[in-house]
């Protein structure tokens, strides 16, 4: 007897089922209990679906379902496998720094602070938000390169003299009505802790969309102060970190490249992040500044990227000194406002202009209040050193 062809729907019921099933098997990939694989699978369920939409089957640190299942054969291969995405990532993004991938520390690892000789000095008095408060200081110059009353953390192979930083940035205002700042967040959800009873809804560990708690609102408070000083400014307030952490560079790189397309004139471009900071146990902590009249502020850094990862970006040095004058102005009033400045190896998409700056506004333990004061006091000085430079 002639066997009757399979009808196409079951083929492709087939191959949906397939698909569901290896999926399930790269989500629960190294789970050692039933229940932590059911835990894997509620928790990646909202993003798979998403994924599946787009067409994106990979597992949700970037290996594919198939090298996620090859992992999973021997305990060694598994243990392996932050280190085989991070070098999976690094290799489609052309050679930039991987995330992270922490749900406290959304920022890249270069990004984030390394752990530097910072004294914890007596915390003024703040707003309770069940985080305890400390204010970092660097007490010791052994590691650093002090530039006046800057303290430098330089991770590359370069060596920075006074010189190089005494030299005017090359970044100025050029006047008219165009815009001629633009504000971002590669890392939007990036969130801080308000008091005890908000309404907040988080959308991972200290991680949220709602811009009343993440860095948005500082991106805001900051917009709001170099419009008052007469800078015309843009602020993406969209996140690029939501809901896929993984590309949030390359996909904040294709909107700046829009802007400038669009808005030639944009000579500086913030890109405005947070810390997360934890004590020897774990325990996030905040770090803060006494500011005479009004309260705590975050304490901040400023992150200046190089090209010291081999990806082109041959005008860092002006972004370094750009930050370099920026930090100077702020702690001639405010001395502990500003930790130390980081010079790293990846650009961060600061090769886009010689105005280009990380800046990180305290940590997830940091209410949004002490956050939205320090953003409102660095562009208040900030915008005062860009004027002093066009004049």
């Amino acid at each position: 007897m002639k066997k009757r062809p399979i009808p196409l729907f079951r083929r492709l019921e087939a191959l949906a089922l397939a698909a569901a099933v290896l999926w399930a098997a790269a989500v629960t990939a190294g789970s050692a209990t039933v229940d932590s694989a059911w835990a894997a699978l509620r928790a990646a369920a909202p993003v798979g679906v998403l994924r599946w939409e787009l067409g994106d089957l990979r597992s949700q640190d970037g290996l594919s379902s198939a090298a996620a299942l090859t992992l999973a054969q021997a305990p060694l291969l598994a243990s392996a496998r932050p280190a085989v995405a991070e070098l999976w990532s690094a290799e489609e993004k052309g050679g930039e720094d991987p995330p992270g991938g922490s749900g406290k520390n959304e920022i890249t690892e270069e990004a984030r602070p390394v752990p530097v000789e910072e004294t914890p000095m007596e915390a003024p008095e703040a707003p309770d938000n069940g985080v305890p408060a400390r204010t970092l200081v660097p007490t010791d110059p052994t590691g650093y390169m002090v530039y006046g009353r800057v303290y430098i953390s330089n991770s590359t192979k370069y060596t920075i003299s006074d010189t190089d930083l005494q030299e005017p940035f090359a970044a100025v205002l050029s006047g008219g009505e165009a815009p001629q700042m633009l504000i971002l967040h590669t890392h939007g959800s990036e969130a801080y802790t308000p008091a005890e009873g908000a309404d907040v809804v988080w959308s991972g560990e200290y991680r949220t969309t709602d811009s009343r708690y993440n860095v948005v609102k500082v991106g805001d408070e900051m917009a709001e102060v170099f419009s008052q000083a007469g800078i015309s400014v843009l602020h993406d307030r969209t996140l690029y970190d939501y809901p896929s952490y993984s590309g949030a560079y390359d996909r904040a790189l294709a909107a700046i490249q829009s802007y400038l397309a669009q808005y030639p004139s944009i000579r500086f471009i913030l890109d405005v992040h947070r810390d997360a900071i934890e004590d020897g146990q774990g325990n996030q902590y905040k770090v803060v500044s006494p500011i005479e009249g009004l309260g705590a502020a975050a304490q901040m850094s400023l992150v200046v990227g190089s090209d010291g990862s081999g990806l082109s970006h041959p005008d860092w040095m002006e972004n370094l000194r750009l930050a370099a004058a920026i930090q100077q102005e702020i702690l001639r009033d405010y001395p502990t406002l500003m930790r130390p400045l980081l010079l790293r190896n990846s650009r961060y998409n600061q090769h886009a202009t010689t105005g280009s700056l990380l800046v990180e506004v305290g940590a997830a333990g940091n209410s949004p209040e002490e956050a939205a004061l320090a953003g409102r006091i660095f562009a208040e000085r900030m915008a005062e050193v860009l004027d002093a430079r066009t004049k």
